[in-house]
C-alpha cells in the first residue's frame, strides 16, 4: 500500500509567523490611508500571495492600497523573522513522527520559505522538496502550488494529504479533492478566527495541536485506502 505525499503549508503550520506578517501588512495599509483592523486583515490576506494585497484590499473593502514594495516587504520580514520567529509549538516532533514523504507549498517566496525553515531548525525536515506560488501562474485559493507540487513528488492529487491554516489553503486543496487537514493551533489562530472560518469549509479533519498530527493523517490515510 502506497503512503501518502504529506504537502505542508509553511506560515502558521510550520512556523509561528502570521502575526509578524499580519502586522507588516496593516502597516503598510495605513501608509496608504486605509485603517484596517487586525481582523480586516486577517480576512483580506491570510494565506495568500503578498503581491496581491492591494487586489484583496480593493474586492474586499472597495480600498486602493499602494502595491505592496515586495523587496522592501522581504527586509522587513527577514529583520523580524531574525528577531522572533518561532516554530510552531510540537511541529519538530510531529514531522519527526512521519515516515512519509513530505513537502513544503507555499504562498510565500522560496527564499522566505527557506529562511523561515532554517532560522526554526525544520529545514532538515524538507531538503530541497519546497514549492512556492512564484513557481506556478495562480496563488491560493487556486490549487496550482499544490498540483505543482504533486507533480514534482511523483504523487497523484487523491495520494496527497495537505496541512493547511488558512481558508485560501482549505479551499486550493478541496479544488482538486485532495484530503486536508485543517490546524489552528498557532498563536493567530484567536485573532484569525480560524476555528469558525475553517470549520465552515469542513475540512477533513480540524486540529488545534500538532500532536494530533500523525493520527489524523492515518485516520485519513485509513478511510480513503
Amino acid at each position: 500500500m502506497r503512503t501518502p505525499l504529506i504537502i505542508f503549508d509553511c506560515d502558521g503550520v510550520l512556523v509561528d509567523s502570521e502575526p509578524i506578517s499580519i502586522d507588516l501588512l496593516v502597516e503598510h495599509c495605513r501608509n496608504s490611508g486605509f485603517e484596517i483592523t487586525e481582523a480586516q486583515a486577517y480576512e483580506a490576506f491570510l494565506g495568500k500571495p503578498v503581491v496581491e494585497a492591494s487586489k484583496n484590499a480593493k474586492a474586499l473593502f472597495d480600498q486602493k492600497i499602494a502595491p505592496v514594495d515586495l523587496l522592501d516587504f522581504q527586509v522587513k520580514i527577514f529583520d523580524a523573522f531574525r528577531k522572533s520567529l518561532k516554530p510552531v509549538f510540537g511541529i519538530s516532533e510531529a514531522l519527526s513522527s512521519l515516515d512519509m514523504a513530505k513537502c513544503v507549498a507555499s504562498s510565500s517566496n522560496l527564499a522566505r520559505i527557506r529562511m523561515s525553515l532554517t532560522l526554526t531548525g525544520l529545514d532538515d525536515h524538507f531538503g530541497e522538496q519546497l514549492f512556492s506560488t512564484d513557481f506556478v501562474q495562480r496563488g491560493k485559493p487556486h490549487p496550482d502550488v499544490f498540483l505543482y507540487a504533486a507533480k514534482r513528488m511523483n504523487a497523484t492529487p487523491n495520494t496527497c494529504i495537505v496541512v493547511e491554516d488558512s481558508p485560501a489553503g482549505i479551499r486550493a486543496a478541496k479544488a482538486v479533492s485532495m484530503p486536508v487537514i485543517g490546524f489552528c493551533g498557532a498563536s493567530h489562530s484567536k485573532p484569525a478566527k480560524l476555528k469558525d472560518r475553517l470549520s465552515i469549509l469542513q475540512p477533513d479533519l480540524l486540529i488545534d495541536d500538532m500532536s494530533n498530527l500523525k493520527s489524523s493523517i492515518e485516520e485519513i490515510f485509513t478511510s480513503s485506502s
